[in-house]
């Protein structure tokens, strides 16, 4: 019985490796002021720790936004949700050749910060990124 109460919160403490959730008293008042900086009228952000940065999620104007900040206040990446419609043409086209049948479920327009643009869009459960020209970059499971 110990054996299998370990493993299970062994596997527990893998599954929230990735991303974590956080209350706002856990996170560093210099990154809430990053945040705070770029976006001074947000309210009820949603934290998380993912592997030492925190992303804060929110809403502005009915778009969801993620944002990546590092333990020091430097903003990584800015995510934000984008119509399917608003994805290049050749990213649709590449997506219904390679993936024949299968929807998008949700697209990403995603800024770093040398501002250089990608494109996620979500098929199948996996996240298929697109370089600002729509060449298909990589596939990450979600």
């Amino acid at each position: 019985m110990k054996k299998l109460i370990f493993l299970l919160a062994a596997v527990a403490g893998v599954s929230f490796t990735n991303a974590q959730k956080v209350s706002e008293k856990e996170v560093p008042a210099v990154v809430k002021s990053a945040l705070q900086k770029d976006y001074p009228n947000v309210k009820k952000v949603k934290w998380e720790k993912e592997k030492g940065n925190y992303e804060a999620g929110f809403e502005v104007k009915e778009n969801d936004y993620s944002v990546l900040i590092d333990a020091s206040g430097n903003i990584i990446e800015t995510e934000v949700e984008i119509n399917i419609d608003a994805l290049p043409a050749n990213i649709k086209s590449y997506i219904t050749k390679n993936y024949p049948g299968k929807k998008i479920k949700e697209a990403a327009k995603i800024t770093d910060n040398k501002g250089v643009v990608t494109y996620e869009a979500e098929v199948n459960d996996k996240d298929l990124i697109f370089d600002n020209s729509g060449k298909f970059l990589k596939e990450v499971k979600d």
